[in-house]
């Protein structure tokens, strides 16, 4: 099982990137939010999950491991499948899709193209309690106020033009080197986003 590649981006692709590591290209599918953010000749780190089916290898790739753990969770929802659980991934950071299935908000998860009603409601009927366990170590007061600045973050730099994908990896890179406050965020996130253009 490959868990973790260490390498430097070849191509980046529709959905894909190729990631050179020591000479071998790996084909990694990635969440669509990805995809913008990344050039070829970037050094990057993906946790890694490997689909096998009778005819097919498939390799996934993450840039947290919290994506790829909620991403196996989703697997385990029946009708859910891989490209759906990408989906989910691309469309809401890991934290708003798990306060999501906890406060039972179908219409959120119904927001992702593919996924309706009664996907929605399955999926929040076999993963609630998985995740309220899996998250009982850290306190729901902060969980709830890092949703809450998120949201408004990501309405902000969508109010100002960029693409839902575009803002969520701006402030992911933003949490990333420790960005608490929503105001703060959002002007790391737009410096991020203008060296990018």
């Amino acid at each position: 099982m490959i868990g973790m590649l260490k390498g430097t981006v070849w191509t980046v692709e529709a959905e894909r990137v190729v990631l050179d590591v020591q000479g071998v290209g790996y084909l990694l599918y990635v969440p669509s939010g990805y995809l913008t953010s990344m050039k070829p000749g970037e050094e990057r780190i993906f946790y890694t999950h490997l689909l096998v089916r009778e005819d097919d290898l498939t390799l996934i790739g993450f840039h947290h491991r919290d994506e790829r753990d909620l991403f196996l969770q989703l697997l385990g929802v029946t009708g859910i499948g891989p490209k759906a659980a990408l989906s989910i991934l691309s469309a809401f950071p890991v934290k708003q899709i798990k306060s999501a299935i906890i406060r039972e908000d179908a219409s959120l998860l119904t927001e992702v193209p593919g996924i309706g009603s009664k996907i929605a409601k399955r999926l929040i009927l076999e993963l609630k309690e998985k995740i309220k366990d899996t998250d009982s170590d850290s306190p729901a007061p902060d969980q709830e106020s890092f949703s809450g600045n998120t949201n408004e973050a990501l309405d902000t730099l969508l109010v100002l033009g960029f693409s839902r994908n575009e803002a969520r990896e701006a402030l992911s890179k933003a949490e990333e080197k420790g960005v608490q406050s929503t105001e703060d965020r959002i002007k790391e996130a737009l410096r991020l986003l203008a060296k990018e253009r």
